[in-house]
């Protein structure tokens, strides 16, 4: 390994050729060396765009390729395990699409077997990167809005008609890790736990379920110690949200509906003082949260850095969205 991280990417996915591939190759530590596809021919214009040298008609052949150092893995949920299981028994460092398993136990063994291999896994959640969110987590922490007592987070967006009536996309088969509170409310479980600094002690939810049994449309609330609350949303049949708002004793900070995916222009929030009704708005510059997170995995591979965020969170991530998936189905509280 040179001073720059060689990457194989698993699948020629929507968040690969949009995102995460063009990423890499921007970065300042890395490159994609080679990309593997049941379709290779569906892949020439993401090859061609990206310079990407080699194509592979198996995932395996990625595997084997010596000159790989790192694994991008977009495939479906239920694939992330034995993909990551696989990648890291032979020899590579693996960044792999959130959620990072279908359940915690799986997330359990995937954590596992990278400690027996001392190499590299994390699940690729790129909002905590971009710039305005650190900054927020960095006033929430300080302070700033006195103690961060309520989290309202809500990651919803109305999938295609013909998609929701067909049900053959994965994120609408039960077998392959569908449903709304995998696909985008992980990212809502996340940021309350990350901004609040706490794990969960109970959860409730309610959903509606499709024809397949997969949650199409979820509402959860969680409790923590010291009376500290948190209500999300996870839909694929609502007009978009992607927002969310952190309420303090001091204060509270809004975002507006791209709270975790701003791309690549300025992204705003608001700061209120208690009992204002209109707070300030603050403006940060643009950034491409892809790319600083591709380039912050690649120097934990180079040994530059430690992991931002290791398996345990994405372990203790997991568990709350089995309890929340539990309590819907059971219209039960869930303790954690």
């Amino acid at each position: 390994m040179t001073n720059r991280v060689s990457w194989g990417i698993l699948g020629n996915a929507t968040i690969a050729r949009m995102c995460v591939i063009g990423a890499i190759q921007k970065s300042r530590n890395g490159w994609v060396h080679a990309l593997a596809t049941r379709s290779p021919a569906d892949a020439a214009e993401v090859v061609a765009k990206n310079g990407i040298r080699t194509v592979y008609d198996s995932y395996g052949a990625v595997l084997a390729d010596p000159a790989v150092d790192a694994v991008y893995i977009p495939l479906p949920n239920h694939m992330h395990l034995s993909w990551t299981l696989k990648a890291l028994s032979a020899g590579k460092h693996v960044l792999c699409e959130k959620p990072l398993a279908c359940t915690a136990g799986e997330a359990c063994e995937m954590a596992a077997r990278a400690k027996e291999t001392g190499l590299l896994l994390m699940e690729a959640f790129m909002y905590r990167f971009h710039p305005r969110s650190r900054h927020i987590k960095q006033i929430v922490d300080q302070g700033e809005i006195g103690n961060p007592c309520l989290v309202r987070s809500a990651f919803c967006y109305h999938m295609e008609d013909n998609i929701l009536h067909s049900g053959g996309n994965a994120r609408l088969q039960a077998d392959m890790g569908g449903g709304a509170l995998l696909d985008v409310g992980c990212y809502s479980v996340s940021v309350t736990r990350w901004l609040i600094g706490a794990e969960p002690t109970a959860v409730q939810a309610q959903a509606v379920y499709g024809s397949a049994g997969v949650d199409l449309h979820l509402v959860g609330t969680l409790g923590f110690e010291g009376g500290k609350l948190a209500v999300l949303e996870a839909s694929f049949i609502s007009a978009l949200q992607q927002t969310y708002t952190v309420v303090g004793s001091d204060g509270a900070i809004d975002l507006p509906h791209d709270a975790f995916i701003p791309w690549e222009k300025d992204a705003v929030y608001t700061l209120r003082k208690q009992d204002e009704e209109v707070g300030k708005e603050h403006v940060i510059s643009g950034a491409n949260e892809y790319q600083l997170m591709v380039e912050h995995f690649s120097d934990a591979v180079l040994g530059r850095t430690a992991l931002d965020h290791a398996p345990d969170d994405s372990i203790a991530n997991m568990r709350v969205l089995d309890a929340l998936s539990k309590a819907a189905k059971t219209g039960n509280t869930v303790n954690l």
